[in-house]
Formats: structure tokens, sequence, C-alpha cells
């Protein structure tokens, strides 16, 4: 038995580090298909825009999730769950699988891979301060003390970013850095959403948590992308040279990260999952320098410096909290790693 018990932990960290690799790449991949995209266009169109790319993603990946969990998406599973849990998750599927991907979609056409990657690490202090606040939770000042770090980081990376900008463009956008922002916004968004999560869905089967999430986001993101832009926005969500790609991304992003993350979770213990989702900003930059060349500011390698100080402290006092109570506990599937994961 401890064998097996052995190997399968041995094995789930082999998938969990897998899963972070492509989820940091996963920003890099999305706007180099874009790139690809403008360079085929179809009469003057992108066909692989950011909105087609979100839209095609989240219905791939709401296929692979019922081909998953289709054990649970029956009567008797449905009837369990009470109207507010319904709202609750109509909530956080508005919260983080339409609202957040969108900003962060829409922020990759406005700066830099590496910017996203290191702002989106907010989300993570973010949901810990929240957590604290309404849920009464307890942590070590070690915890506290990588929070507050990794806050001065992203504040650091913003401010200094923001400063450069400046320097270079007389612009007040690019003084306030607009897709600085919206990734701001966008870890606010998944702070609350998982709190929410935490909060008043944790009895909820997986299953139908996540494609009642990502089923509904992805009706809420076409029904508001067809008001802003029009019916004609999505003209080439059936263009044959989109779905060759989007094949491409959904076999890599979509079905061996998110399968490569599920079988982690349950062959892990809370400590693996913890340190694996710490080095997705590492794999984040490394992915943009490789894939598209990305070299970081000044700005970028002091606030990730801090940043990465911030994530340290975190694991010691992950840690310690885990030898004192935790350690044999299951990972929570529903929490989230601590970033947006492409789809």
């Amino acid at each position: 038995m401890s064998k097996i018990t052995n190997s399968s932990i041995n094995s789930g960290k082999l998938f969990l580090w897998i899963a972070v690799i492509i989820f940091g790449a996963a920003n890099s991949i999305t706007r180099l298909l874009t790139e690809i995209g403008e360079q085929n266009l179809i009469a003057g169109r992108n066909p692989i825009s950011f909105c087609n790319l979100l839209f095609i993603g989240n219905v791939c990946a709401l296929l692979l999730l019922i081909s998953v969990y289709y054990r649970q998406l029956n009567l008797s599973n449905f009837k369990q769950v009470s109207g507010k849990d319904w709202l609750n998750m109509s909530i956080v599927a508005l919260l983080s699988g339409a609202l957040a991907p969108a900003l962060i979609f829409s922020a990759l056409d406005r700066t830099m891979v590496t910017n996203v990657v290191l702002i989106g690490r907010l989300e993570t202090p973010l949901a810990l301060f929240l957590s604290v606040w309404f849920l009464k939770a307890r942590i070590n000042i070690w915890t506290i003390l990588g929070a507050i770090i990794s806050l001065l980081g992203v504040a650091t990376t913003f401010l200094l970013q923001g400063i450069w900008e400046s320097m270079m463009s007389p612009s007040i956008f690019a003084t306030v850095g607009v897709g600085e922002i919206m990734t701001a916004v966008a870890a606010l968004s998944l702070a609350i959403a998982t709190i929410i999560s935490q909060a008043r869905l944790q009895s909820i089967p997986l299953g139908i948590f996540s494609v009642y999430r990502t089923g509904l986001a992805t009706i809420i993101f076409f029904i508001i992308a067809m008001v802003l832009y029009g019916p004609g926005h999505f003209m080439d969500v059936f263009s044959p040279f989109l779905w060759q790609w989007m094949l491409v991304y959904s076999a890599v992003i979509v079905v061996i990260g998110q399968l490569s993350w599920f079988t982690g979770l349950k062959n892990s213990t809370p400590s693996d999952v913890s340190l694996a989702s710490s080095f997705t900003p590492v794999a984040g930059i490394l992915a943009a320098f490789l894939i598209l060349g990305e070299i970081p500011t000044n700005a970028q390698y002091i606030g990730g410096t801090v940043i990465l100080l911030g994530i340290f402290l975190n694991q010691i006092g992950i840690q310690k909290q885990n030898t004192q109570n935790i350690e044999n506990s299951p990972p929570k599937e529903m929490e989230t790693s601590g970033g947006f994961r492409g789809m």
C-alpha cells in the first residue's frame, strides 16, 4: 500500500508540473495565435481574434468537462442544488468565467504578456485577505508577510512600468496602463469568485459546478459581445483556419492542461499543489521569452523579484500550517491555482 501511495503521489506531482508549464504558457500561446491570425486576414478581419479564441476555447472546455464529469450530471444531483446555490454559481460564472477571461484577453492586446503574468498575481493575496475578512480564515505571520510583499511587488511593477511608459509617451493612457488595470480588475474578480466558491459552493458536486460555470460564462460572453460589437462580430467563428489552430489550442491548453491539473489534484498533497502553483508566474515569464521573444523590462525584473520573495514567504507559511493540521487533507479542486488558465 505504501508503494502504491508513493507512486500515486509522485505521478500527481508530475501532472501538476505539466499543468503549471502549460498554464504558464497559455497567455503567450494566445498572443501568438492572434498574431498568426493578423498575418492571415479574411476580408480584412483577423479570424483568430481574442473574442473568437475565448468563445471557441470555452466551447471546447465545456465539451471536455462534460466528457469528464458526465456521471455527475444527472437529475438527482441537480435536484440537490438549491436556488441560492444556483444564484451563487451564476455570480461565480459571471466573475471567473466571463468577466475575468474577457479582461485578461483584452489586456493581452494592450500590454506585454509579462505584465499580465506579474500583475495577475494580485489574485492570490487578494483571495487570502478576503478569506480572512469574510471567512475568518486563520493564517500565520509568514503567509501574511508573503501576501503583503507580493502586493508590494505587483504595485512596484505597476508603478515603475507606468513611469517608464509615461517617459516614452505623453499619453495619459500610457501612464495609467489600461492593460495593467484590466489585469488587476480580472484578478479581483477571480479572487471574489474564489471566496464565493469556498464559502457557498463547497457542497456542490464539482462536475455540476464546472459545467454550469463554463456553460453560463460562454453564453454571457457571447451575448455581451453581440450587444457591444454587433451580430457580425463572430462572422469567422466557423472559419477552417480558425478551427485548425483552435484544435491545437484546445488539445494543449484545455485538454492536456486541465486533465493534468485534475489528475495532479487527486494524487497530491496541498503542499505539492501550492508549491507547483507558485511557479506559474515563472513559467509564464519564461514562456513569454521563449515563445514571443519578450525581454522583461527593469520594472518587471524588480517587481518580479519582490513577488517571488512574497511567494517564498507564503510557501514557508503554508508548510508550517500543513505540518500542524492539514497535511493529510485532500486538495480542494474548486479553488483557483493563482491565475488565469487559458480558458
